[in-house]
C-alpha cells in the first residue's frame, strides 16, 4: 500500500524485530498464494477480499488496511486502469483483466506488506508485456538495495527501465518504511535522481512497489470513494511489491516465498 504520510526518523530494526517482521511478511506472501486459484473470470473482487481476510484472520493476523484512515476493506484490489488502492466490491473479473492484490498483515504487532499481479483468462500481449516489465522493475530496484547505496538509486533505475520500454512511472505514490508501523520513513520513490537521498544501512526495512503505467504517469482519485487511484488516461497500470531488509551483503526480500532472491547469511 502506497502513501506519503511518514514523519518519523528511519527505524533501524533489531534482530528480534526483523524476525517478527519476517514472519508477518511470509504470511502476507502466503495470502497472495492462497487467493491465486480464485482470481478468474466471474469472481467478484469482494469475494477475493474475503479469501484474503479469512486466511489472515485464521492465522491470527490482523489485516492492516481495514479501518486505516477509514479504508473499508482487508485488501486493495486494483483492476486494469486502477493504479492502487482499489476497494474490493461487486466488480466481476472479466477475460483479459489484469489484477493487483495488495495485502498487509499485522502478526504479533509486526507488519508485512506485499502485492502482485494476476492475469485473468486470455490477456493481450501488450498487457502481458506491461506486467512483465513491471516485475522486472521491482527486481531492478531490489538489486540496488546494498548497504552504502543512496536510496534514490532504486527509483532512478526503476524509471530508467520503465521508460526504456515506453512506459511511465507513477510518482504520486511511493514505497515506504514498514515493520513496526504500517508506514514509516524512508519514502522510496520509484522515479528519482541518482545518488541522492538517505544512505542504505543494515536493519532498514521498507517496501519497493513500482506502479508502471502504459500511458501517462499521473493518477486521479475517484471522488465517490476517495481512495481508488486510476490512470489519468484510462490506460493500463501494473504493480509488484516486496518488503526488503537491508543487510551487510545482499538484500533480504522478506516477502519472497518462491525463492526468487537469495537469502543472505546475516543482516548485521
Amino acid at each position: 500500500m502506497a502513501f506519503r504520510d511518514t514523519k518519523s526518523k528511519i527505524i533501524i530494526k533489531t534482530p528480534e524485530q526483523i524476525e517478527g517482521i519476517r514472519l508477518s511478511s511470509i504470511l502476507a506472501a502466503q495470502t497472495l498464494e492462497i487467493v491465486a486459484p480464485y482470481v478468474k473470470q466471474g469472481v467478484t473482487t469482494d469475494f477475493l477480499n474475503k479469501i484474503c481476510a479469512d486466511f489472515m484472520l485464521a492465522n491470527k493476523a490482523i489485516p492492516a488496511t481495514k479501518g486505516y484512515n477509514g479504508y473499508p476493506k482487508e485488501s486493495c484490489i486494483s483492476v486494469n486502469d486502477v493504479v492502487c488502492h482499489g476497494i474490493p466490491g461487486k466488480y466481476e473479473l472479466r477475460d483479459g483483466d489484469i489484477v493487483n492484490i495488495d495485502v498487509t498483515t499485522i502478526l504479533n504487532g509486526f507488519f508485512g506488506d506485499t502485492s502482485r499481479m494476476y492475469l485473468v483468462g486470455e490477456v493481450s500481449e501488450h498487457a502481458k508485456k506491461l506486467v512483465k516489465v513491471t516485475k522486472e522493475c521491482l527486481a531492478i530496484g531490489i538489486n540496488q538495495c546494498i548497504s552504502g547505496t543512496p536510496i534514490n538509486n532504486i527509483g532512478y533505475e526503476i524509471n530508467k527501465h520503465a521508460t526504456a520500454h515506453g512506459y511511465s512511472t507513477v510518482y504520486e505514490f511511493c514505497g515506504h518504511g514498514v515493520g513496526i508501523k504500517f508506514h514509516e520513513e524512508p519514502e522510496v520513490c520509484h522515479i528519482a535522481d541518482k545518488n541522492t537521498g538517505p544512505i542504505l544501512a543494515p536493519g532498514m526495512i521498507f517496501t519497493i512497489e513500482p506502479m508502471i503505467n502504459a500511458g501517462k504517469a499521473r493518477c486521479k482519485i475517484d471522488r465517490k470513494d476517495g481512495w481508488t487511484a486510476r490512470t489519468i488516461d484510462g490506460k493500463l497500470s501494473a504493480q509488484f511489491e516486496h518488503t526488503i531488509c537491508i543487510t551487510k551483503g545482499k538484500p533480504f526480500v522478506l516477502t519472497d516465498i518462491s525463492n526468487e532472491f537469495e537469502i543472505p547469511e546475516s543482516v548485521f
